[in-house]
């Protein structure tokens, strides 16, 4: 694996453990153009690491990830032709996700929103600070929950709830969030590291084969409903990106106010 063909991504090796860190921490590792793609690459190159069995994913700075960058949404939204390459990419990173067989723990230190929440909930064990948000707030700015956030959600906490949180956007704790069952564990800030840590190195002494292959197996169910599930939910993103309504979600979002969608009826 070549490190340094990331640019936004940055790796630090533990013996046989490879922390991964999403490393733009001044826009609070917002997702633009480069790290997406860097993203949908990203699980692929980890499975053919061979030095390396435990992955550890967190954010630089204060956030894991604040999702969307503000910036590419507006560009998306203004452009003409849609970019099915970032579709393509989009399925990449959920389906690498699934794909890896090292187990990969998701370590939460800041706030995950958007797909920054997805990938960290598709992620094997999810630790998270516990005054941590998360939320899927797609809707809020006007735009489907479609690159992966109803795949997962509904397996975490049921269907009543993820209904809740996807059609509201509304933001849970990570406290709260361990309590529901959407994450594992939740903590306080000064005791998420070394918990992680040790965690990580609990699954390094175990038997490796046993570990990765009993991760596939479980897996299968999940890879089964993406295939079904994502295809769609992307393609009604796709339809929403470039829309009145994904506008003025930016508009409200950038200006501070509440938005006045033009759907509403």
């Amino acid at each position: 694996m070549q490190f340094n063909d990331y640019k936004t991504i940055k790796f630090e090796r533990n013996e046989r453990i490879l922390t991964v860190t999403l490393n733009l921490p001044e826009t609070m590792n917002a997702v633009g153009e480069e790290l997406h793609t860097e993203l949908s690459k990203l699980f692929y190159d980890l499975q053919t690491d061979k030095v390396s069995d435990i992955i550890i994913l967190t954010g630089a700075g204060k956030a894991f990830s604040a999702g969307g960058d503000v910036d590419q949404m507006k560009k998306n939204n203004e452009s003409k032709d849609l970019d099915t390459n970032q579709l393509v990419e989009a399925k990449k990173m959920i389906f690498g996700l699934l794909d890896l067989e090292k187990p990969i723990i998701a370590k939460i230190n800041g706030d995950a929103m958007g797909l920054g929440a997805t990938i960290a909930l598709f992620c094997d064990i999810i630790f998270a600070n516990e005054e941590a948000r998360i939320a899927d707030p797609h809707v809020s700015v006007g735009i489907v929950a479609g690159d992966g956030g109803a795949v997962i959600w509904p397996q975490l906490i049921g269907y009543a709830r993820a209904k809740h949180y996807l059609m509201t956007g509304s933001m849970i704790k990570g406290k709260e969030a361990a309590e529901i069952g959407l994450i594992n564990f939740s903590l306080p800030l000064s005791d998420l590291d070394e918990k992680v840590d040790s965690y990580a190195r609990k699954l390094s002494l175990g038997s490796t084969d046993a570990i990765r292959w009993t991760k596939v197996a479980v897996n299968i169910g999940l890879k089964q409903l993406a295939s079904s599930i994502m295809d769609v939910g992307l393609g009604y993103e796709a339809i929403t990106i470039r829309s009145s309504d994904h506008a003025e979600g930016i508009a409200s979002f950038l200006e501070k106010r509440k938005p006045n969608y033009g759907s509403r009826k």
